[in-house]
């Protein structure tokens, strides 16, 4: 019986799955049983931000498995001290609560909104269409997308939905009731949406006008993946909280919850809980990545590749109609065809390179921000060759 076999034998069907196995990572490159090579320009979902088995994040968590696997958040752990200060010391020096996904920092966001402001009266949160926060029915409401929320009601009351980028549209939906405006930087699942000029500047404004909290699910813009270490920053514009998951552990399971720190009381002792949360494994690979991004100079390599990707994919629109708009922020890499993008996916990885499609028509990339440029030539040639030839 082979893997894909005792998949189907055992394993819930609830993901669509490529018929590959994959075996080994090192970098930007993953092998398959068969030791195919692919060039990943979508590691891990996001999750790789470093590549696969990054050396240091890796070691890290090889020497903190021979000291300590897990102890509860009943008791003090160092690694999880020193990982929540460093992460608050480049942000807006907030206080952490630790989990392990980007949906368990949503629900926690979620809980502590209504910690905050339900004494005011306060419970409903605005979110936006196009919305990707998390998989757990209070994060599926939040989503702003039928598609993934049909089947699953009732769905969880308080959330109302704004269009992105309308601050018209947020302003309609205020009222004496509203807890918080939620939202993503950039919205990844969403097709690599970037904000209008001046949009998260007018949340900000509408927030501190109204007594609302402002907050930023960082789940896929965080920890340099613009070439900031928070997209807010990128932006200028500063939440009063935000959620990490994807790269924060180098690829370990982690996620985390960051508040200011004259309001993060409010997360009450014993209102939220994660057994695995900041565990000493977790905060190794947290700890060890922070130090990598920083000795590479990481985010200044964020920021040349998405001039690379950016130049290369004008190219591409030059010589293909096929390509309707190019939307870059760091390693945020959108295309947006006129056309469904699933042949790129397909063709791509038959030649041997890793994208994804979102919104059936934006060929979305989020390759490792310590990539080198001849990586990038290598998978761009095959991805603009799948592209233009379609069009022939």
């Amino acid at each position: 019986m082979n893997t894909i076999e005792r998949f189907d034998r055992y394993v819930i069907p609830n993901y669509t799955r490529y018929p590959v196995t994959l075996v080994r990572g090192e970098g930007s490159y993953i092998w398959s049983d068969e030791g195919k090579r692919y060039i990943d320009f979508f590691p891990g979902w996001g999750c790789d931000m470093l590549g696969h088995c990054p050396p240091k994040v890796v070691k890290a968590i090889q020497d903190q498995l021979e000291k300590l696997v897990h102890v509860p958040n009943s008791w003090y752990m160092e690694q999880q001290g020193i990982w929540a200060e460093m992460l608050s010391e480049r942000s807006f020096g907030g206080k952490a609560f630790f989990c392990n996904s980007g949906a368990e920092a949503n629900e926690a966001a979620i809980k502590f909104i209504r910690l905050h402001q339900v004494p005011k009266g306060r419970y409903k949160i605005i979110t936006f269409e196009g919305s990707f926060h998390g998989r757990t029915l209070a994060t599926t409401t939040a989503t702003a997308q039928a598609k993934y929320q049909a089947g699953l009601g009732p769905l969880v009351p308080g959330f109302m939905y704004a269009k992105f980028g309308d601050l018209d549209s947020v302003r309609e939906l205020v009222d004496e009731e509203t807890a918080a405006i939620f939202i993503e930087p950039i919205q990844g699942e969403g097709g690599i949406r970037i904000p209008p000029e001046g949009f998260l500047q007018g949340l900000r404004q509408i927030c501190d006008e109204n007594d609302l909290l402002l907050h930023f699910d960082e789940v896929q813009t965080g920890c340099g993946r613009t070439g900031y270490w928070f997209a807010y920053q990128k932006f200028g514009v500063t939440p009063d909280s935000m959620s990490l998951a994807k790269a924060i552990s180098g690829g370990a399971a982690a996620g985390a919850f960051l508040a200011r720190a004259d309001i993060a009381h409010d997360l009450k002792r014993g209102m939220h809980a994660s057994t695995f949360g900041g565990n000493p494994i977790a905060a190794a690979g947290g700890i060890a990545t922070i130090q990598m991004i920083e000795e590479e100079h990481l985010l200044e390599n964020a920021k040349k590749i998405e001039n690379y990707f950016r130049q290369r994919a004008e190219q591409m629109q030059q010589k293909c109609s096929l390509i309707k708009d190019i939307r870059c922020a760091g390693t945020m890499i959108g295309i947006e065809l006129n056309v469904e993008g699933a042949f790129a996916v397909k063709e791509c990885m038959e030649r041997g390179l890793l994208i994804n499609c979102t919104h059936n028509v934006v060929i979305r990339m989020l390759p490792a921000i310590n990539l080198t440029m001849d990586q990038a030539k290598e998978g761009l040639d095959i991805l603009e060759d799948v592209i233009v030839n379609h069009q022939a």
